[in-house]
């Protein structure tokens, strides 16, 4: 078995990946000032921006949730991958071989579960885009030309075709090497009769991919009368495929989505197809499954719920299509985004569209027009007869009930006043009434409404450590023992700046710094983030390089609850404007002086309660020390960091 990666790849993979590049696959990243970049955590659920990257020193933090670390740890946690699994895949993303310390290059069999299992699709897709180009294909390459897809078309969206017999890909695969238990374990074949047989058999194929555009599943669709499966096949849920976190086309529009703020939810693979080639390229499709909270937040991260983000939904104007409308409206209120929705005449989805009335049909269909909160409850107040008294209160329980699910209370109140006008009620406040009396309720009940709608740190939400009144967060681990970080205390206020110049700007501080002792830093967190330093080597040691530095004080730290500490001093913004010797000597000199002052008040204190059962020597030596620690705590005021 392949033994530990070499320490000098890790940290050549470290160095070569930039840690911004990889966190912008999962969320879109905008400047935070000082250098640094911000953007919706991926880890926890926030309304306001509190996950902060700094791509020079290659560390991220989120200030609400407190993960942090460098480019490793953030593939480790949002991929749930082994450590080995994730420098091999940065590895192979940076060209860099790895070498093993018990010898040899690593074997491909003996890499991670999820690395082998994406590379078994990979090597799939290969195949089954080869499989399109074969006299079998021609019903496949039919399909795609009777809806308006060309080759061109097909190689964009690396459509292929899996050949009708029993195991082509089957043993294909395993002539790459691949066992027969990944080959089960990846959803690509099934145990037959006689051994494993290709899951998909005669059937036309999407490859689906995840946010950082590798393969993790297929969607295929039957082509013959004579196959008796489902319209729609997907791949089973696999260790690397979860349908209900999974986004068809997301990888080709992640871009767009982020630069237009805008997302174009459309029903099936065909439809996003249509959609890019119109130059709607913002669209995206789930896989097998109604649109849920997970694809809420893949969607959250990428429009960072600006104020003009948009939300479109494509629904069939059928009643199950009605119903995903109906499903989207619950969920609404997660998105800051405005979400509307759009129906095609006829009901046409916008492959059909494409086809029949051209490429600004389908652009023009998915212009924002009517909101979905609006399209939800007039699909509610529809089903009722409005004529009669007994109708309309029937119809006002219904939708009610769904407008006191929005949390936030001006809102509320807004679409409950559009809700009296569908249903025919001209009291108003009658309704507002009933949906807050609704709402209240639903409080009481433990139900829907309680705590703080908007999630993360937006106005209101608990506040970082750099000011207002400290709150724990939800998955916050307990910090070390002793009293609680509080701003508003001067000392605490200083330790943290002269940690933080010790990390992102040790050069400043260096060599004096590294003097400095653990028990000069009042707050046990603090003093457990001097101690990494101490362990690292000291600040000095960050003159080199500053990420192997870093990365040096994080391994130093006993704990979880530390290292997070770490990586947020490592990426926080200076309380300073100007940030040079001056600033940084006024941090070692308030740090150092409180520190003098204190023990000046120790000693002092020891001397008041002994009274005159001081012996007379250890009175002299108490005496001496006040006096030396007056002197210096005068040259400090007076010099400055001159006097360190």
């Amino acid at each position: 078995m392949a033994g530990r990666i070499n320490d000098d790849d890790v940290k050549a993979v470290r160095d070569a990946v930039p840690i911004d590049s990889v966190v912008s696959e999962y969320l879109q990243l905008r400047s935070a000032g000082g250098g640094n970049l911000k953007g919706l955590c991926p880890f926890h659920d926030e309304k306001s921006p509190s996950f902060q990257v700094s791509p020079g020193k290659g560390l991220f933090h989120c200030f609400g949730c407190q993960e942090g670390g460098d480019t490793i740890a953030f593939v480790m946690k949002i991929d749930h991958l082994s450590f080995s699994e994730t420098v091999e895949r940065l590895a192979a993303k940076a060209g860099i071989t790895l070498r093993y310390e018990e010898g040899g290059y690593n074997p491909s069999h003996q890499r991670g579960e999820r690395i082998r299992l994406i590379e078994a699709h990979q090597a799939a897709a290969d195949f089954y885009v080869r499989a399109l180009e074969s006299p079998e294909a021609e019903i496949g390459r039919k399909f795609l030309a009777e809806r308006g897809f060309d080759q061109d078309a097909a190689t964009h969206f690396r459509v292929g075709y899996s050949p009708a017999g029993w195991d082509h890909l089957t043993r294909y695969l395993r002539g790459k090497g691949f066992s027969d238990k990944e080959l089960i374990t990846s959803g690509l074949s099934q145990d037959g009769r006689r051994g494993p047989i290709d899951r998909f058999r005669g059937r036309l194929m999407w490859p689906i991919s995840d946010t950082a555009g590798e393969i993790v599943g297929f969607g295929a669709r039957k082509l013959r009368d004579d196959d008796n499966g489902p319209k729609y096949l997907n791949t089973p849920e696999t260790p690397i495929y979860k349908k209900s976190q999974v986004l068809y086309g997301i990888d080709l529009a992640k871009k767009d989505i982020a630069k237009a703020s805008r997302a174009v939810v459309v029903e099936g693979y065909t439809d996003v197809m249509a959609c890019h080639l119109a130059g709607v390229t913002t669209a995206i499709a789930t896989c097998g499954t109604a649109f849920g909270n997970d694809h809420i937040k893949i969607l959250r991260r990428l429009l960072m719920d600006n104020g003009s983000a948009r939300v479109i939904f494509t629904f069939d104007g059928d009643s199950a299509g009605q119903k995903a409308a109906l499903r989207a409206f619950e969920d609404d209120q997660k998105f800051a985004a405005e979400t509307y929705i759009a129906i095609a005449p006829d009901n046409m989805d916008p492959c059909d569209l494409r086809l029949a009335k051209g490429d600004d049909a389908v652009r023009d269909l998915v212009e924002p027009r009517t909101p979905l909160f609006e399209f939800a409850l007039r699909q509610i107040v529809g089903r009722y007869d409005l004529e009669t008294p007994a109708g309309r209160a029937a119809a006002l329980d219904e939708a009610a009930a769904v407008v006191a699910k929005i949390k936030t209370s001006s809102v509320q109140r807004e679409v409950a006043v559009q809700l009296a006008g569908f249903v025919g009620i001209l009291d108003q406040e009658f309704v507002v009434r009933r949906v807050a009396q609704l709402a209240r309720w639903a409080r009481d009940k433990g139900g829907d409404g309680r705590g703080d709608p908007r999630g993360g740190r937006g106005p209101g939400g608990p506040q970082d450590r750099r000011g207002g009144t400290p709150q724990q967060p939800v998955h916050t681990p307990a910090a070390p023992s002793g009293p609680a970080l509080n701003l508003r205390s001067p000392a605490h206020r200083t330790e943290r700046e002269l940690l933080k110049l010790a990390l992102q700007k040790p050069a400043l501080v260096s060599p004096a710094f590294d003097a400095y002792g653990a028990d000069e830093f009042t707050a046990p967190p603090y003093a457990a983030v001097r101690q990494c330093i101490a362990e690292a080597g000291g600040a000095e040691r960050g003159l080199g390089d500053n990420r192997e530095y870093l990365v040096a004080v994080m391994d130093a730290a006993p704990n979880n609850t530390v290292r997070s500490l770490v990586t947020e001093l490592a990426v926080e913004v200076f309380m300073g404007r100007t940030i040079d010797e001056t600033y940084a000597g006024m941090q070692l000199v308030h740090v150092r002086l409180r520190a003098v002052d204190r023990r000046i008040g120790e000693v002092q204190g020891s001397l008041a309660r002994l009274g005159s059962n001081v012996a007379p020597d250890d009175l002299a030596a108490a005496q001496n020390e006040v006096w030396v620690l007056q002197q210096y705590a005068q040259s400090l005021r007076a010099k400055g960091a001159d006097a360190l």
